[in-house]
């Protein structure tokens, strides 16, 4: 088996033998399905519940995307103008900061108040969550654009506009890709939590019916579900970025 074979099984071989020893450890101490289900037990309330695991895992998966999208515009725009100014980027980037820190959970009750009980709060929670990681690395790549480069391109007749979008941006490229994947982890928790406190429908509200009800097993699926598309739109990012910004990751041949 090459290095290559064993990148790609070992995430496999090491979810295996954590399911392996979760099974084990929950048969030998008998432990009870109402406080920590086994694997089994979690997979025979997915397949008894699949088809409303599966309708509340679309509903969250969609606000998600529809708060992460909006997240990817704002994001980009306000990092633009931060990174291409030194007065934004020393006006506003202390503010964003300090409004990152806030607890994201305590805008659900208002977002509550002013959109009501459904997608919107949802929507906006992802949203507040996953912007930040996006805006602040579009921010470094352009802020840390060497002044030497920035220079040469000047002697050569570049106006700082043609600076930022032909070479500024593109540089930030990797900085994108890097917080996308943060971002959209970020999104799903966002979105859960709104679902949890203001929602009739997704994993969130999901997990809050099934805790209620004693039934873990259900809860615990529903955790998996949100882990999983999480995990794979990571690596659509990944796979995107690897395709899109080869140039600035080293080569692994020869290794």
């Amino acid at each position: 088996m090459n290095k290559k074979q064993v990148e790609l099984w070992s995430p496999w071989l090491l979810l295996l033998s954590v399911l392996v020893l979760w099974q084990i450890v929950c048969s030998a101490f008998q432990v009870s399905e109402f406080i920590f289900p086994s694997p089994l037990r979690i997979w025979s309330q997915f397949w008894e519940f699949k088809s409303t695991i599966a309708g509340h895992a679309w509903r969250t998966y969609w606000v998600t995307m529809a708060g992460f999208g909006l997240a990817i515009v704002v994001g980009v725009l306000l990092g633009f103008v931060i990174g291409s100014s030194r007065l934004a980027y020393a006006a506003v980037y202390p503010l964003m900061t300090a409004f990152n820190a806030l607890p994201k959970a305590a805008f659900v009750p208002i977002l509550v108040v002013w959109f009501g009980i459904g997608a919107g709060p949802a929507i906006l929670t992802a949203f507040l969550i996953s912007f930040f990681p996006i805006m602040v690395n579009i921010a470094t790549g352009l802020a840390t654009l060497e002044p030497e480069l920035e220079d040469v391109l000047r002697v050569l007749g570049a106006k700082r506009w043609d600076v930022l979008v032909k070479v500024g941006l593109p540089r930030s490229m990797p900085y994108f890709y890097g917080s996308l994947k943060v971002a959209i982890t970020l999104a799903f928790v966002g979105t859960t939590v709104s679902e949890m406190t203001a929602a009739n429908e997704g994993i969130g509200y999901l997990l809050i019916s099934a805790g209620s009800a004693m039934q873990m097993g259900l809860a615990f699926a529903g955790l998996l579900v949100v882990g999983a598309m999480a995990m794979l739109m990571y690596e659509l990012f990944s796979m995107i970025e690897k395709h899109t910004t080869g140039w600035a990751h080293r080569s692994s041949q020869g290794q």
